[in-house]
């Protein structure tokens, strides 16, 4: 059971945890009519009494341009605001994880987005490391990574994490720690809940948007760092193939950080990393408001 933090957000107010509860008759419930974010706070190192969000303004961005395709207008200041003052009465001590989450809140049968209530919640746990910081082995999922003509791939829709938690655990049953998907075209897409970069003769490759992936924040934030260090970044269609004779090759986000992938199937990558290493150690930190350069992407709260 994790460490759930003290305090939700839930219909407008502040509540015990344990009081936020929802109807099983719940709309979303029954029909994946929600979107959610996700972001990390860290305790500063040099000051235990703040909290360091990283890049919390494009996190309520992005969860403000998912609830639109809920038909639901919450705006990213709206967000802001409530994760702020969700920290502060919290007053983590510990590294944790956000998670605020739009919904069609009605108890209903029908599946539609109009003429149905909206609400919006946010909790939070501890969280350490989700993935091994060592590296890890993934498999290429026999699931496909769903098109953006089917639903909107850009938000984090809940619905949409179905095929994500198939291929999460056709991959732990068969002996590896994630998944890789391919995309409809059979071209690599990400894993169930991180973008992918491969490394090759020195260059930084992850697939681009029209790849049906999502506008992962952590990938934007590693593109940005790669180049500042004068890395050469190229987004683009990546084969299966291009994996198994990868440089270095690792997956991002919001929980998993950066992580290397070791092993891919039964081919064993490089254990020397130097590129996923630099960005790791650079994005470390960025989030623990070491790198005078990124500032303005850390959100300071004081205890």
């Amino acid at each position: 059971m994790p460490d759930f933090l003290p305090i939700a957000y839930f219909e407008g107010n502040f509540v015990p945890f344990k009081e936020a509860n929802i109807s099983i008759a719940t709309h979303a419930l029954h029909y994946g009519t929600g979107a959610f974010g996700g972001l990390r706070g860290t305790i500063n190192p040099q000051n235990p009494k703040q909290v360091l969000l990283f890049r919390l303004d494009r996190h309520c961005k992005r969860l403000s341009n998912s609830a639109k395709y809920l038909h639901y207008d919450l705006p990213a200041t709206k967000i802001y605001d409530v994760i702020k003052d969700f920290v502060s009465k919290n007053a983590p001590t510990n590294p944790f994880y956000i998670r605020p989450f739009v919904y069609t809140s009605d108890l209903g049968v029908a599946p539609r987005l109009h003429n149905i209530e909206k609400n919006f919640f946010v909790y939070g746990l501890e969280m350490g490391d989700y993935l091994s910081p060592d590296g890890i082995s993934c498999r290429i999922s026999s699931w496909y990574r769903q098109e953006d003509r089917s639903l909107p791939l850009r938000g984090k829709i809940s619905g949409a994490y179905i095929t994500s938690a198939l291929a999460k655990t056709e991959a732990v049953d068969s002996g590896f720690d994630e998944a890789i998907l391919m995309n409809s075209q059979g071209k690599v897409c990400e894993a169930t809940g991180m973008n992918i970069f491969m490394v090759r003769n020195g260059k930084l490759i992850t697939p681009s948007f029209d790849q049906d992936i999502l506008e992962g924040i952590t990938r934007d934030s590693v593109i940005t760092i790669a180049k500042n260090l004068g890395m050469e970044v190229e987004q683009r269609e990546i084969d299966k193939t291009e994996l198994f004779i990868a440089d270095e090759l690792f997956l991002c986000g919001t929980a998993a950080k950066v992580t290397p992938v070791k092993r891919v199937e039964n081919y064993h990558l490089a254990k020397e990393r130097p590129i996923t290493t630099k960005i790791k150690e650079t994005l470390t930190a960025i989030t623990e408001n070491r790198d005078s350069n990124y500032q303005d992407w850390i959100t300071t709260i004081d205890l």
